[in-house]
């Protein structure tokens, strides 16, 4: 099955050892396809997705919420997830029509 939509986020993880703390920073990647929207690790079935919105932190960074049935999921983006999230509402309405 074909992706709609595809918006890339990141997640920091701080580690720290007997002697020293380290930042990985891991790429992930999320998807809207017609039925769901799935991340590295979760996969959320569209109808238990209410709504996506975005909340802008400093000048290029922010942060992507799902608003699910299960609860509200954060992700962190470095790029406007504008376009992902009108593919997703476009998608919501149809879905919502049928």
């Amino acid at each position: 099955m074909k992706w709609k939509a595809h918006q890339p986020y990141y997640r920091i993880l701080r580690e720290v050892t007997y002697n020293e703390q380290r930042t990985v920073i891991s790429n992930r990647d999320m998807y809207l396809y017609e039925n769901k929207i799935t991340t590295k690790y979760r996969e959320f079935p569209i109808h238990a997705v209410h709504d996506i919105s975005f909340r802008k932190i400093g000048d290029e960074e922010g942060i992507l919420y799902l608003h699910t049935s299960a609860g509200v999921y954060p992700f962190t983006v470095k790029d406007d997830p504008g376009t992902f999230i009108q593919v997703f509402k476009e998608s919501k309405v149809l879905e919502d029509n049928q």
